[in-house]
């Protein structure tokens, strides 16, 4: 047996505790909104939102700019629940 033996197994067994420690804080639920997780919500004047409106129209049928608005708008919908 050679001196540096019981360091070694000393050095495995704290390992595996802190692994064990740290596993069993993981059994946690998982809580977005106490997190801060839910980002804010801009909120746009009428007149805003009626000129993108206007310019949303001028825009041809299914363009990326049209479907990329809509996608936003399904995420402002879920931030504003988030919170």
């Amino acid at each position: 047996m050679t001196p540096n033996d019981g360091c070694s197994r000393r050095r495995r067994v704290a390992l595996v505790l802190a692994t064990i420690w740290l596993s069993g804080c993981a059994t946690d639920t998982f809580d977005v909104a106490r997190l801060g997780a839910c980002p804010p919500v801009v909120e746009y004047s009428r007149e805003f939102q009626a000129q993108a409106a206007e310019e949303l129209t001028l825009l041809p049928e299914e363009s990326a700019i049209a479907v990329m608005l809509s996608d936003y708008a399904v995420m402002r919908e879920q931030a504003r629940v988030c919170e």
